[in-house]
């Protein structure tokens, strides 16, 4: 039994440590977008794997820089910050680059936050807290340069 706990702990242990390693070294591919006269250097997360990780475990991000989500299939998205240090805003973003809504999410937080349930969402755009407000980019704004859909 000693054997067995010893031996469940340690893989525990483990498990634990490769996720947050690979948490931490995951690598995205970098995207420059913008909103007006704004830059953005934007991480891209397009693979299900990357847009599950996201920002977790991340402890800081520099003030125009952010993450875009891209979505496989136009749908109703929603976000939560689940091991997410960050307090960050959301754009959620159509087909077309315009911003549909935006949400402000608190970090460690399993809340949904989610787009408006008419429009059929393509993109979300992770920000530092405040960055839309503070840049004055409100729905209706178009974000240019986004990745490709698929």
């Amino acid at each position: 039994m000693k054997k067995f706990l010893l031996s469940f702990t340690a893989t525990a242990f483990l498990s634990a440590a490769s996720a947050n390693a690979l948490a931490q070294g995951q690598q995205f591919s970098t995207t420059e977008l913008s909103a007006g006269m704004h830059l953005i250097k934007a991480e891209v997360a397009a693979t299900e794997a990357q847009r599950e990780q996201g920002l977790m475990f991340r402890e800081t991000m520099a003030s125009n820089a952010g993450m875009v989500f891209v979505f496989d299939a136009p749908a109703t998205q929603c976000m939560w910050m689940k091991n997410t240090l960050l307090p960050l805003s959301v754009a959620f973003i159509d087909a077309e680059g315009k911003i549909v809504n935006i949400e402000d999410m608190q970090p460690q937080t399993l809340n949904s936050h989610c787009s408006k349930k008419a429009v059929a969402i393509r993109y979300a755009l992770e920000m530092n807290l405040g960055w839309f407000k503070q840049k004055n980019i409100k729905p209706g704004a178009t974000i240019n340069n986004l990745p490709p859909l698929h």
